[in-house]
């Protein structure tokens, strides 16, 4: 072909050959430039239906106009040689760029972002591409990415070609429905750029085999070795980027090439933000108040110490730019006697709060000191003695926690608005009684056991019969409520309506109450379905108090649920920042890994942290669980689901998940008793229809499992939140019957 003219196109030489042809440089002599001629194999010509079909598509594609898609000039055939002038490019494909060099992640999203782009034109246009690979895009000299080859293999209606009866594509990068040889979509044209992303940022593919059938296989079965198990120094973010193009159930993944954009665009801001400003960073003062020491006879004092720190704590997360860790992990360490530099270790703070609070007759002393973690020196303290006698104004405590506030943070030169010292001084009831009670409830609900909750719910009763004003108090009211319908203690047609009375009384007492905003999102999360209403209110939440470590918490398990994975990392370390020794958080960050990125062995070490702090917390024994059933290893997680349903008594899912690991691992009596057990609860308390679907799902038998799918939608059951995160229902996910289900809920379009 060397020298030979064919119509007005002179061949050069040979640039490559592939399974879709023969690719020759060649010159225009009619329009002067050099061009790439890519003759199509005969075979793929020999059905003449095909042959128009392609002629059609090739067309299409010609249309496309975008600086990241190679131009297509004209199709033509001539002499019985079917051939396309396209535009010449040159520079090396990513294959051969990374063949020589590891790509930086700053290099890594400059390409990925430029693919996301030139892939959404041409899905706006309906054209999928059938063959995104490393080979088929180009790297200019200039550093500017093209897809070559666009609508070449793109053959509507037909799902394989006449060569051997193969699947059209490059067998390495087809996605699932594309290797079984199904119709496809743009999101077949997803999952193959997932297998190049990932592909670039490792130098490996994610699915391997001796053979093309034991790629296929891998691709239908097999998960991809982590990325940060193969390159420590990629962001977390990224990751979950790719696993979700890497989704092998297509509703799983991207829905189109837009929304992965968005993601990575993001991230790339998000980083470069960092590397402007890692400094600043750096300097971010941050603070841990530790609980206030009794030095007092009176142990009803405790209380009074605890409000002390409680109030601080809240004042300070309204500072711009001060980092507070949350009530809960700065109160771990009550009555204990550790260094100061191991708490600030533990709770990766740079000063530490420390106070005391002795009174004698109507006279109080409260003494407060600021310590540098990393040498023990105080940086600042200070004693206010008061008299609190009788007929003293409660006023005069909250003035001295004000005071107090005030000081710690213009010692930390903390730059401090008119608006945030507005912040500072709110008050939210001025019976210290009623506040008193409060701190109790949330001592009580932080433990989440059926007990606990019942006593929180007594003490933010009668906080309100105290001071009927007091909007934290309903909005724990209504905390404790969301708890009951989430734990399984309560119908959730009983349990949501009493929730959402206590957060709307708190709403109208005090719009901007971060608290409340977040219990409405909870709400509108678990029992509305409102999922765009839902971030509204976490939005809103965060914004009020960018602090309040529950929100970020929520609304990470919001994110989980929507599949948003990567920014439910992001939430969620946010709220580990916040309360790093916080139990539930951490399971939260673990539930969030397990769903978004299948990283079992950083699951199951986030897991053994929080056993370590608590053996018995039921949650983390839960997902220890869920991640050895997904590992298929089921002794060990019938074990951790025993043990789990041993501290956890009252919660039915656990002992749905007992019965589903049963089944699965062919002890069918056993899970056949677990029915028996929660057929037998159900008379006597509630259990949620999709505790019992769990355990049919185990044993196979998917009629009686939609059954109870239904009577749960019916429920409005907190369980079927998790049905598009939780891989426990991967299994339904191609069953029309699901789908709709997950359409009915809001989940998908």
């Amino acid at each position: 072909m060397i020298g030979k003219t064919i119509s007005h196109y002179r061949i050069l030489e040979k640039l490559g050959e592939g399974g879709m042809g023969v690719v020759y440089k060649a010159e225009d002599t009619k329009l002067d430039r050099i061009v790439a001629l890519k003759f199509l194999p005969k075979h793929l010509l020999r059905d003449e239906e095909a042959k128009m079909r392609f002629v059609h598509e090739a067309k299409a594609a010609s249309a496309l106009n975008h600086t990241n898609i190679t131009t297509i000039y004209e199709i033509d055939e001539v002499e019985g040689e079917c051939f396309i002038s396209i535009e010449y490019i040159k520079g090396e494909s990513i294959k051969e760029v990374i063949k020589e060099k590891k790509l930086s992640i700053e290099e890594t999203l400059k390409i990925a972002i430029q693919i996301s782009e030139g892939l959404n034109t041409a899905h706006k246009k309906d054209i999928t591409h059938r063959d995104i690979k490393s080979d088929n895009i180009m790297l200019t000299d200039e550093g500017i990415v093209k897809i070559m080859d666009f609508g070449l293999a793109k053959l509507k209606g037909v799902s394989k070609l006449t060569k051997a009866g193969t699947t059209l594509g490059t067998v390495q990068y087809m996605s699932p429905e594309q290797a079984q040889g199904k119709e496809v979509d743009h999101r077949s044209d997803i999952f193959s750029f997932g297998v190049v992303l990932y592909e670039m940022i490792t130098r490996q593919l994610p699915f391997k085999g001796e053979y093309e059938q034991a790629v296929i296989y891998s691709i239908l079965n097999e998960e991809p070795e982590p990325i940060t198990g193969l390159r420590t120094e990629v962001p977390t973010e990224l990751e979950l980027i790719v696993n979700k193009g890497l989704a092998k159930d297509a509703d799983s993944r991207y829905q189109n090439a837009g929304d992965i954009l968005v993601d990575l665009r993001k991230l790339r801001k998000e980083l470069e933000s960092m590397k402007e400003q890692p400094s600043a960073k750096r300097r971010q003062p941050s603070i841990a108040v530790l609980p206030f020491t009794n030095l007092s006879a009176d142990p009803e004092q405790e209380y009074f110490c605890d409000g002390m720190a409680e109030e601080i704590i809240n004042a300070l997360t309204h500072v711009e730019d001060l980092r507070v860790v949350a009530r809960t992990s700065a109160f771990s360490f009550r009555g204990k006697e550790i260094d100061i530099r191991e708490i600030g270790r533990k709770l990766n703070v740079k000063t530490l709060l420390e106070g005391s609070v002795r009174k004698a007759g109507n006279r109080v002393r409260i003494s407060a000191q600021l310590v540098n973690v990393a040498d023990g020196y105080h940086l600042w303290s200070e004693k206010y003695d008061r008299n609190i006698g009788e007929g003293c104004c409660p006023e005069d405590i909250f003035a001295i926690q004000d005071e107090i506030s005030l000081a710690i943070v213009e010692k930390l030169k903390v730059k401090l608005l008119g608006v945030e010292k507005a912040k500072i001084v709110k008050r939210f009831t001025d019976d210290q009684e009623a506040y008193n009670l409060y701190l109790r409830g949330r001592y009580f609900w932080s433990k989440r056991t059926e007990e606990d909750i019942e006593r929180a719910i007594q003490y933010f009763r009668q906080a309100i019969e105290k001071d009927p004003d007091y909007a934290l108090a309903y909005a724990g009211m209504a905390d404790s409520h969301i708890l009951l319908a989430e734990y399984s203690l309560l119908p959730p047609k009983d349990a949501f309506p009493r929730a959402k009375a206590a957060v709307m009384k708190a709403l109208e007492i005090e719009e901007t109450l971060a608290e409340a905003h977040t219990s409405l999102a909870f709400i509108k999360t678990l029992s509305d379905w409102d999922w765009m209403g839902a971030e509204k209110e976490f939005k809103q939440a965060i914004e009020f108090n960018p602090g309040y470590a529950t929100a970020h918490q929520w609304y990470a398990e919001h994110l989980t649920m929507t599949g948003q994975y990567a920014e439910a990392i992001a939430e969620i370390k946010r709220a580990q920042e916040l309360d790093p020794l916080s139990l539930i958080i951490s399971v939260a960050s673990a539930v969030a890994i397990f769903c978004g990125t299948h990283r079992y062995d950083q699951v199951i070490e986030e897991c053994q942290k929080v056993l370590e702090m608590d053996p018995n917390f039921g949650g983390a024994l839960n997902v220890l669980g869920m991640v050895y059933r997904e590992r298929g290893m089921y002794e060990e997680a019938i074990e951790a689901f025993q043990k789990a349903k041993t501290f956890d008594e009252g919660n039915t899912w656990v002992t749905a998940e007992l019965g589903h690991a049963y089944a699965i691992s062919g002890e069918r009596s056993e899970a056949q008793k677990v029915l028996d057990e929660l057929e037998q609860l159900s008379k006597r308390r509630y259990v949620p229809p999709d505790n019992i679907a769990l355990v049919y799902l185990g044993l196979g038998k998917k009629n009686l499992t939609f059954e109870y799918l239904e009577k749960a939608y019916e429920d409005r059951s907190v369980g079927l939140s998790w049905l598009k995160a939780d891989p426990i229902f991967d299994s339904l996910r191609s069953d029309p019957r699901f789908k709709a289900l997950l359409k009915r809920i809001g989940l998908e379009k």
